[in-house]
């Protein structure tokens, strides 16, 4: 009994009609079914909506979509027709038919939802204002009104994530990262950096403060330009404005902007805040002790010397070269008051010479961040995490003084100098390069937890301990907490 039940529900599964879908080709003239009367047409549309997409092919095209009104009349639906008007500098227009296969059986989809299609076509021009109306036919016979509906649409320019991939824009520069750079180096002078285009070597670089106050003029083949615009006027905060003249797009082509900021000064000196007055206070007691055990030592070699129990000279004391430090910090972090104390404290009281990001932005866009970083941890003896909790009001008031943003040219890397330290984890070589150094209790994120197997010293806690550590050659890490550290790391 139940062997015929299911054959026979097989039975009634397999007599359900396939579901309608839609087969389009263009007509742009009327409709057969216009020239006929019909004792029944169906309704409108529910709704009609349209949004530009990027196909394989890269060509932008119109994604037209609209939801069947859920009515009787649905019975009568055999097409949907949409047409298309475009205005711009040329007028448009073409229209799509689009046949349903199947007849509707019901008001909605089986499934319960509402009968919804979508086509794909009509080619997206750049700012062009578009008219897309839609109707079902059978159309209203002659002299009845005829229901239909209808939306607008814009395109944007070529600066739209989408639009940018168009020919047209591309060859306007739409993909090109000039990565601007702009510093006031006097009251008369800026300093401009960018990257130049394999479109074009002519540029105008213009200074505006409400109005004009500087502009130059440069023709360069270099991959890089850096070049100093005279200005009339007050600079700072002033917008640089870059435009190319590229051959495809002449004196329209797309222009660049960036900001006029100070330029940095590395042997600038800062306020003293609490650590810098903690640091002062433990400086000199850091000096005098090597200096103190180097005296007592020297004390007891001439006496025991005195003695006759020793008979070799004391070596003549040299003094070490500096160590290369490359310095890596969150983007959070404040520059002035955690990252430019540090560095002072490398160069002068151990000895570093120091690489930051932000003393060498025309080398970064030269080089790219990457093949910076690479090149820098390469020639680098010690590669330091500089990490802090302190975001004291103190701090953020600070540091919002400053034009530039305290994280802007570390915003990518620390998370790549993190990469390049979990890929010498796993092959267990320059281990010995990396350190991690905070001022207060400062935790590692989830996400750079595999830092907690590098040696970590608190400032000024250690330091002393960490000063000894720059020069050491070597730094082992056991292999339990190395296996925990490339776990870690296998998950970033």
């Amino acid at each position: 009994m139940s062997l015929v039940l299911l054959s026979l529900a097989a039975l009634c599964q397999g007599a359900q009609p396939p579901e309608p879908t839609i087969q389009c080709g263009s007509e742009n003239g009327p409709s057969p079914e216009w020239m006929v009367s019909h004792t029944l047409t169906p309704g409108d549309l529910r709704d009609l909506r349209v949004e530009p997409v990027v196909t394989k092919s890269s060509s932008i095209l119109m994604n037209i979509s609209w939801i069947l009104r859920a009515d009787a009349s649905i019975r009568f639906l055999k097409a949907t027709k949409i047409c298309v008007s475009g205005k711009s500098n040329v007028q448009s227009y073409s229209c799509v038919r689009c046949n349903y296969t199947e007849a509707f059986q019901t008001q909605t989809r089986p499934s319960g939802g509402k009968w919804t299609f979508s086509y794909i076509g009509f080619s997206v021009e750049l700012n062009t204002q578009y008219f897309i109306g839609a109707h079902n036919i059978p159309n209203a016979n002659m002299n009845d009104d005829s229901p239909s509906l209808s939306v607008n649409f814009t395109s944007p320019g070529c600066l739209d994530h989408l639009m940018k991939y168009k020919t047209q824009c591309i060859q306007a520069g739409s993909l090109w990262d000039p990565n601007i750079t702009a510093c006031k180096k006097d009251e008369k002078t800026v300093e401009v950096n960018f990257t130049t285009s394999p479109l074009g070597n002519k540029y105008m670089a213009i200074i505006l403060n409400k109005n004009v106050i500087g502009s130059l003029d440069l023709e360069s083949k270099l991959t890089h330009v850096s070049v100093r615009v005279p200005v009339t006027q007050e600079s700072e905060g002033a917008v640089v404005q870059l435009t190319p003249y590229f051959r495809t797009c002449g004196n329209d082509c797309i222009r660049r902007k960036g900001t006029v900021v100070l330029c940095p000064q590395t042997d600038t000196s800062f306020p003293l805040d609490n650590s810098r007055s903690m640091l002062s206070g433990w400086l000199p007691l850091l000096l005098l002790a090597p200096l103190a055990a180097t005296g007592m030592l020297a004390a007891g070699t001439c006496l025991m010397r005195r003695h006759g129990r020793i008979k070799t000279s004391f070596p003549t004391t040299t003094l070490l070269p500096p160590i290369k430090v490359l310095v890596v910090y969150p983007p959070e972090i404040c520059f002035h008051h955690t990252v430019c104390y540090f560095t002072e404290f490398l160069q002068n009281h151990c000895r570093s010479e120091v690489i930051l990001d932000k003393w060498q932005r025309k080398k970064i866009a030269e080089m790219g961040l990457v093949q910076w970083l690479t090149t820098q941890k390469k020639a680098a003896e010690k590669v330091i995490f500089l990490l802090s909790n302190d975001v004291n009001t103190v701090c953020d008031g600070t540091c919002g003084k400053s034009k530039v943003s305290p994280g802007e040219n570390s915003q990518d890397l620390f998370p790549l100098a993190f990469n390049l330290f979990c890929s010498d984890l796993r092959s267990q070589t320059h281990l010995h390069k990396y350190m991690v150094v905070y001022f207060r209790e400062a935790d590692i994120k989830d996400s750079y937890n595999a830092l907690n197997v590098c040696p970590k010293y608190r400032l000024m806690k250690d330091a002393g301990a960490f000063c000894t550590e720059l020069y050491h050659a070597e730094q082992h890490v056991s292999v339990g907490k190395r296996l925990r550290a490339c776990h870690s790391c296998s998950s970033v």
